[in-house]
């Protein structure tokens, strides 16, 4: 099985609506949305869920008041001054280490185990997507990646899936690393810009680190031509193949907003006929399937 991920150095770059797009162009595929800090594949696809999995990860303190003695002993070794003066744990700066629990005399402090979010099997027009929600400011979102993508791998081995498309986080951080373990290559949103092309450095450092082929396309080409080739030029000095330009479309928002791909709703638009000939392009080296 194949698995290409698209990914970015920063949100924003288009990457979801790229994936959508490939995947209203290819057939036998599972889709997975790795981005579980700000998931909105769904927002595309409509998903119908058909399996919920809570994700239970870490632990958070909560000091059990008929117990505690007021020693101080936890609100001194806690190094994120957690504890309060009354004696109750800030759940927010509690960073879950336990200390304070090992060394409770009384043992009078709870550990229990963290409901961080959710993940999801469903369908969509497009084939089966797993996607996550994870809850607002809960961390562990790579191992929450991880458990994702390899839900998709096993729903696709299940049902003689050959191809993995998945939608990855952006930046360089843990759920992007989690994102990238053992697939066959990433693909780079990157929009012409001078920061655009210093997160791609980034991003293309940390694909080089893992040995996955990497591939760039830029978005938006046309707003800044000299960036765009400044780009490319950087690709072809360092065997980095650029596969393709999308030039800037409004109907790709107004897409979004009903809830299509690109390709959905102007198939015979610029844009539409870039990301056909990017995907012939990942086609013809990846031997992937086109409908």
């Amino acid at each position: 099985m194949k698995e290409l991920v698209i990914i970015s150095g920063k949100g924003g770059t288009g990457k979801t609506s790229l994936v959508a797009a490939f995947a209203s162009l290819s057939s036998n595929h599972v889709l997975c949305d790795a981005d579980v800090d700000a998931a909105d594949l769904h927002l595309i696809l409509d998903p119908q869920i058909k399996k919920q999995q809570d994700f239970i990860s870490g632990n958070s303190a909560f000091i059990e008041n008929e117990k505690c003695i007021q020693c101080d002993i936890c609100r001194d070794l806690c190094r994120w001054d957690a504890i309060g003066a009354n004696y109750e744990v800030d759940q927010i700066e509690c960073e879950g280490c336990g200390v304070c629990v090992h060394f409770c005399p009384e043992q009078a402090i709870a550990f229990p185990e963290n409901h961080c979010g959710e993940w999801f099997i469903s369908e969509t027009r497009f084939g089966p997507l797993v996607h996550a929600r994870l809850k607002i400011a809960e961390e562990n979102s790579g191992k929450l990646v991880s458990i994702i993508r390899q839900e998709s791998k096993t729903l696709a081995e299940e049902n003689n899936i050959d191809l993995m498309l998945t939608d990855g986080p952006p930046g360089i951080g843990c759920p992007v690393i989690a994102s990238l373990g053992g697939a066959t290559a990433v693909l780079i949103v990157v929009e012409p810009t001078v920061s655009g092309k210093h997160d791609m450095k980034r991003v293309l450092q940390l694909a080089n680190h893992f040995k996955i082929p990497a591939l760039v396309c830029v978005n938006k080409f046309d707003l800044n031509i000299e960036q765009t080739l400044e780009i490319e030029a950087f690709s072809q000095k360092n065997n980095l193949d650029a596969i393709g330009r999308i030039p800037f479309d409004p109907q790709f928002t107004k897409a979004m907003i009903e809830g299509k791909t690109i390709i959905e709703f102007n198939n015979n638009s610029e844009s539409s006929q870039a990301i056909r000939d990017i995907w012939k392009s990942l086609e013809d080296r990846f031997q992937l399937r086109e409908v």
